[in-house]
């Protein structure tokens, strides 16, 4: 019995030989998989791109840290809230008091792509501005620029997040 085993082993090992056809045959298989993978992802990555943000990043970049001191300066602070179907805006000045600003523009989208991007048909309350969307669960950015009453613009991108 004892040699019967032995044998079928030797068959065994015989029969399961690795070739130079099995060898270049991984090396290919595995090599189709990485250039597969990566031109996939080069193709959604280049599908969800939103674009530029700016025509010139260096002449945006001159008046950068002014604008910023000059939102900074105004001492709002912004109440945002998205639940499924509202979106809420509110804003405070620095005594606690409820800003009005005029919205310039504002765009609510997903951070990886512009298919969802919606602009909400802001309506003041008295309190705050209100938006009725249809927002699904996950996670949101509201875009955002407001015009003081002074003239000063005040940019922000607000990350929001909908719970189930």
């Amino acid at each position: 019995m004892a040699g019967r085993a032995s044998m079928n082993a030797a068959a065994q090992r015989a029969e399961a030989r690795l070739t130079g056809r099995h060898v270049a045959a991984m090396f290919v298989g595995g090599f189709a998989i990485i250039i597969a993978v990566n031109v996939t992802l080069a193709i959604n990555a280049v599908r969800t791109f939103p674009g530029k943000e700016t025509a010139s990043s260096y002449v945006a970049s001159q008046t950068f840290d002014a604008d910023r001191a000059a939102q900074d300066a105004l001492g709002w602070t912004l109440d945002v809230t998205l639940g499924p179907e509202v979106l809420r805006l509110a804003v405070a000045g620095p005594d606690g008091a409820t800003v009005r600003p005029e919205i310039v523009t504002a765009t609510l989208g997903r951070a990886t792509t512009v298919a969802d991007d919606v602009s909400p048909d802001f309506a003041w309350d008295g309190t705050a501005w209100v938006a009725a969307i249809a927002a699904e669960h996950g996670n949101w950015n509201l875009r955002i620029e407001m015009l003081a009453a002074d003239g000063t613009h005040f940019r922000r991108r607000l990350p929001l997040r909908v719970e189930r």
